[in-house]
């Protein structure tokens, strides 16, 4: 039986290789579910501090995500070139 914790390892080389082959947004959302199935794991483990701290990592992640999206990334970025 696969455990959660090998699902999201898998599904983290999946997002890796598509941000390789530069499909950003595709990628994000393999992470984010890398990240549930990660979340699901550590609460089966009782560990509510590692709950905590990828709930917290998604949302980073997540709200980077929806700026990237917004386009406003891309203008912080040359900006600061």
């Amino acid at each position: 039986m696969i455990s959660f914790a090998v699902l999201g390892g898998l599904l983290l080389n999946v997002g890796a290789y598509l941000t390789f082959r530069g499909k950003i947004y595709e990628s994000v959302a393999v992470y984010l579910v890398a990240d549930i199935c990660w979340i699901i794991m550590a609460w089966q483990r009782d560990d509510l501090w590692g709950v905590l701290s990828i709930v917290v990592g998604v949302t980073f992640g997540l709200l980077a995500f929806l700026k990237m999206k917004m386009g406003k990334m891309n203008k912080d970025l040359n900006e600061n070139l």
